[in-house]
């Protein structure tokens, strides 16, 4: 191992949320936004970096659509952390809506809100068209749409325009690009921007993506040098035993994306065996490949080799756990894995 790698431990670096406002089997997606508050309460509480929400449509079993509003829902409950997006998918979206809107939030909340960057519209086909009502040249505009937005919140290009963000223009809202392969990482890296993985979907380019951002970033006047987030899932509770059987609630979430089915996270299983064949087994682990699941101890070690690999300066962790309150001890051990010194 590079001697690098022992170098940075997991109390060196910040640790944040990623919330999909999952809508639990029996509930309602009002019931869901209340848990999104009170976990976005609790983990500030517990010394988390930032509470993200993530844009998805037509999913039964997520609730965060309206990804801007349910920002001030959260920004409004709590006092210190940073709210964002994980993001807004901006092909849907015209950028100056996304500059109004989330100049709107930097006004009520300042300094408290992030916007995250996605190229991909986070719903299948027909929803797409039903969002945007076209679909020409969506991927291909995308970092035309990036550069148009960071026009809209500088207080120096934007200063004689006759189109202005109004609120949005030089105000100070960071804007981070979202990826799942080596796209947005060439092109954070291009624009001098943060950039965040997605690593919990899609493993499979997390450390080209990296290297490619690292090793092409041009510094710009919002960020000096690169800064890397990965989000990962993890399932922690008191036991390895306890932590394995909450995960069966993970595995059925993804394992209704490997068929195309949408339905509300269920509640866990005792076993997967009989759920799921083969096939589906293999699609759904190696879509879930960076998920940590155990013990204080077993995630704390886990999480520790992922770092190791991949040195980002930031780890995000979504937790699709059907019970609130185990979900929130999930955060708790990991706040208490945070908070403890490691013997280096």
């Amino acid at each position: 191992m590079d001697m690098k790698t022992n170098k940075k431990r997991l109390h060196d670096i910040e640790i944040s949320v990623l919330d999909l406002a999952p809508v639990l089997s029996g509930k309602t997606p009002a019931d869901s936004f209340r848990n999104s508050l009170d976990l976005a309460q609790h983990v500030e509480q517990w010394g988390f970096k930032r509470y993200w929400l993530a844009e998805h449509h037509n999913m039964e079993g997520i609730a965060s659509s309206a990804t801007s509003v349910l920002i001030g829902y959260i920004a409004g409950g709590t006092s210190k952390i940073r709210v964002g997006s994980g993001g807004v998918m901006l092909p849907n979206h015209a950028p100056l809506v996304v500059a109004e809107q989330f100049g709107t939030l930097e006004s009520l909340y300042p300094g408290r809100i992030d916007l995250g960057l996605g190229r991909a519209p986070g719903t299948d086909q027909m929803t797409a068209m039903a969002l945007r009502r076209h679909l020409k040249g969506s991927d291909s505009e995308f970092p035309k749409n990036v550069q148009e937005l960071l026009h809209y919140f500088s207080s120096k290009s934007n200063r004689k325009s006759y189109v202005r963000a109004i609120p949005g223009k030089g105000l100070n809202v960071p804007i981070w690009l979202l990826g799942s392969s080596t796209y947005s990482a060439q092109l954070a890296a291009l624009l001098g921007l943060p950039f965040a993985f997605a690593s919990h979907f899609a493993p499979t380019h997390i450390f080209d993506a990296l290297k490619i951002y690292r090793d092409r970033f041009q510094p710009s006047e919002n960020l000096k040098e690169p800064y890397a987030l990965a989000c990962v899932n993890v399932i922690a509770a008191d036991t390895d035993e306890e932590a394995k059987r909450l995960a069966t609630s993970l595995y059925q979430f993804f394992l209704g994306v490997t068929r195309g089915t949408s339905k509300p996270l269920q509640p866990p299983v005792e076993s997967m065996d009989g759920m799921w064949n083969e096939f589906e087994k293999e699609a759904v682990r190696h879509q879930v490949y960076y998920t940590f699941v155990g013990s204080k101890k077993t995630v704390k070690e886990e999480l520790q080799e992922f770092l190791d690999k991949t040195q980002v300066d930031e780890l995000m962790v979504v937790s699709h756990i059907y019970d609130h309150s185990a979900r929130l001890r999930s955060y708790e051990i990991l706040s208490e894995i945070w908070n403890e010194k490691t013997e280096d």
